[in-house]
């Protein structure tokens, strides 16, 4: 075959393989999470979402890491781990706080991450999980007024978490439905940010240099940044007596009702369900929760008459507002918060591309002008 035969032959394997967005596009093999979108079904590791949503993050941690690196494989020397890292990731946070106040929270976050060293002498998967509570925490504080608070060496990941927000002990009901938050976002396959965080690792950069990037993937709209703007609707819709006025003019409008439909989940988003079970025991710590409950129903009924062959549930998005705000979170945190239980699965998908040990380097398809004359 000719070099030209060759060439074309090549141009046209990429044309065929060209898709927007990477759709239906496999980039990786993985043991960490499997998700079908017709059944409604996330697996992380050969269980169902719904039988991990009893489980501790420390416990999905363990699961996610196992077999990927040969320290801490076990949770009693996870959650020690995270208690020395919490410590560490702590005396960071005084010196920067001042220097970022007027950064949103995941802008700081970025930057917080930025100031853990490719030198630390702790494991980098264990940091990057540990750190990330704690400067979120830090910021959401600062933001209110308020100094940062240490961690509490002997309580768990959500506990801690929960702790450093509030400067007390919170309630048993508000450290499980944290812990379940934190389980139900853990992994959910190869999207925007967990791709980002393996093509940056397939460079050999580093742990922090990939989650950091993720981050940044993170902070995009329309990736992480959903969870607030239901709260946003809420407010808007104010009274259960404006609920089907107020979305049937939304829906008119061709407008999107926020917290339903996900571009993979043709049913239910199996999250959703886990974090509505979570939701039930907070809502004595949240009167908004009756009232969202009844707009959940009227959209999901308007939903259904307007798109009645492919009608769109709701998605984690929905519950993740509710939760967040009935444990005490404000809404400018709510990405870092996502980010501190993703950040189970960015660091579990670096250590397994790690394994691979293969660049990433896709092709695109030059659709431009070639020189004049030739």
């Amino acid at each position: 075959m000719s070099t030209q035969s060759k060439n074309a032959s090549t141009m046209a394997s990429v044309s065929q393989a060209v898709s927007p967005g990477l759709e239906n596009i496999v980039a990786a093999q993985t043991v960490l999470s499997h998700i079908d979108g017709a059944a409604g079904r996330l697996v992380v590791r050969g269980y169902d979402l719904d039988s991990l949503s009893s489980w501790s993050f420390e416990a999905v941690l363990a699961l996610l890491w196992k077999d990927l690196t040969p320290v801490y494989q076990d949770v009693a020397h996870i959650s020690e781990a995270l208690s020395r890292a919490r410590i560490r990731a702590f005396a960071l946070v005084e010196p920067l706080l001042m220097a970022t106040k007027t950064l949103s929270h995941v802008e700081t976050l970025r930057l917080f991450l930025s100031s853990l060293s490719d030198a630390e002498p702790e494991a980098h998967h264990i940091m990057a999980v540990a750190a990330v509570p704690v400067f979120a925490a830090a910021i959401a504080r600062r933001d209110a007024g308020l100094a940062p608070v240490a961690p509490v060496e002997g309580l768990g990941h959500a506990a801690n978490f929960l702790q450093m927000l509030h400067g007390e002990e919170a309630s048993p009901d508000k450290v499980k439905a944290l812990d379940t938050y934190l389980v139900s976002v853990s992994d959910h396959g190869l999207n925007a940010s967990t791709f980002t965080a393996r093509v940056i690792a397939s460079t050999k950069a580093g742990m922090f240099s990939s989650v950091i990037g993720a981050l940044c993937a993170l902070k995009g709209p329309l990736h992480g940044g959903a969870p607030g703007p239901v709260l946003d609707m809420l407010d808007a819709i104010g009274h259960e007596r404006n609920i089907h006025t107020w979305l049937a003019n939304t829906l008119a409008r061709g407008e999107r009702v926020m917290g339903f439909g996900h571009r993979i989940y043709r049913v239910r988003d199996p999250r959703a369900d886990v974090l509505k079970k979570a939701v039930g025991t907070l809502q004595r710590d949240s009167p908004r929760i009756n009232f969202a409950q009844a707009v959940e129903r009227e959209a999901l009924s308007l939903l259904a008459e307007k798109k009645p062959l492919r009608p769109l549930e709701t998605n984690v998005e929905f519950y993740t507002a509710l939760v967040l705000e009935a444990v005490g979170f404000p809404r400018e945190s709510f990405t870092n918060v996502f980010a501190a239980g993703r950040m189970a699965g960015w660091t579990a998908h670096v250590l397994e591309q790690d394994q691979v040990g293969k660049l990433i380097r896709p092709q695109s398809q030059y659709v431009g002008p070639m020189p004049q004359g030739q």
